[in-house]
């Protein structure tokens, strides 16, 4: 047993781009994740933020094996799985699972919530083991495993008799926790898992999956595009940006010093609710787009947009993910001075506080 539960090595998911009349040329790749390592220790929660089309979900989706790797290892419970095939990967998805972004789609709307969340025990053949336990039939032993699991995520008995149309969202996304978490996996993958939510039940889905982890020793990544959903159930988090980790540090120690120029414009943007804080503080806005994945920038690839590039350094040389304190790394030439405030942003990219 080893103290991470799942690593990526030097990950990359490329997807080729074809063209010609039937698709047979590939002309170049669009690089979704392109070199990512990071580790998750057993029972924590690690989570990826970015702008959309960082490849965060990308690369939730490959620790599981749901996309094809170009390149780098996955490694889980200390066995390289990059490779693994046929039966034994089948085997392995028992202990790993994933929560969607959108339970309408996740869950087969013509399927009974008691068909949705017994299927998983029919497919892994769980009824023997069951049957010791609950002294029952096999379907017997997936019902009372249901009802259970139902019990865990706050939702009645009668639930099982329904289909998912008949549900808010949060309820569905209690019934897709729910049917996650029902072959008790180790590592689960939760994609967006509040984003398609009411403000009001974002929070309690959250709590929800915070006792879940306590009840069960869940490992966690999650991918999320909103901060402050990250803040409050992340140990760890890793900022992406096209395809790479610029930052990754203790939640904690993120929030109160950013140290990469792109974790710090994304911490700016966050509104504050005290009103008085809001007016007086100053934001940092980017300019520019996002670049094409398909051909992003040489050297650091936040330059084009950065506040606070300098000299060429940045622009030819590509910043290594290095450990610049205990416990954080920084893809950054200029991390070191702008923490000790020596290097400014560029004026223009700076909103003056609203008090002034």
């Amino acid at each position: 047993m080893t103290d991470h539960l799942v690593e990526a090595q030097d990950l990359k998911v490329h997807y080729p781009i074809r063209r010609g009349l039937v698709f047979d040329r590939t002309v170049g790749h669009v690089r979704a994740v392109d070199g990512v390592s990071l580790a998750v220790p057993r029972g924590s929660t690690y989570g990826l933020v970015g702008e959309s089309g960082c490849g965060k979900s990308t690369l939730g989706r490959a620790l599981l094996r749901l996309e094809e790797t170009a390149g780098g290892q996955i490694v889980f419970d200390g066995d390289d799985i990059t490779q693994l095939r046929g039966e034994p990967l089948r085997v392995l998805r028992r202990r790993m699972q994933m929560v969607f972004q959108d339970p309408m789609a996740s869950l087969d709307p013509r399927q009974s919530i008691q068909s949705l969340l017994t299927e998983p025990l029919r497919v892994h053949g769980l009824a023997e083991a069951d049957r010791e336990e609950f002294g029952a039939d096999s379907s017997a032993s997936h019902l009372a495993k249901a009802v259970r699991m139902l019990e865990l995520v706050g939702l009645p008995r009668a639930t099982l008799e329904k289909y998912p149309h008949e549900f808010s969202g949060g309820q569905r996304q209690r019934i897709g926790i729910a049917r996650a978490v029902i072959l008790n996996p180790e590592l689960v993958i939760a994609d967006e898992p509040v984003s398609a939510l009411d403000v009001s039940v974002q929070a309690q889905v959250i709590n929800l999956l915070e006792d879940l982890q306590d009840a069960l020793g869940l490992t966690y990544v999650v991918v999320a595009h909103d901060l402050a959903v990250v803040r409050h159930i992340s140990d760890r988090i890793g900022v992406m940006y096209l395809g790479v980790i610029v930052e990754e540090a203790p939640a904690d120690d993120l929030y109160a010093e950013p140290l990469h120029p792109y974790t710090i414009t994304l911490l700016s943007a966050i509104p504050v609710p005290d009103p008085v804080a809001e007016a007086s503080r100053e934001r940092i806005l980017l300019s520019g787009d996002l670049p094409s994945p398909a051909n992003p920038p040489t050297g650091c690839r936040f330059h084009t947009r950065c506040p606070w590039v300098r000299d060429e350094l940045c622009r030819t040389e590509v910043p290594a993910l290095r450990e610049i304190a205990p416990g954080r790394r920084v893809a950054c030439h200029w991390a070191e001075s702008i923490a000790a405030g020596r290097l400014a942003p560029d004026a223009d990219a700076v909103v003056p506080p609203r008090g002034d």
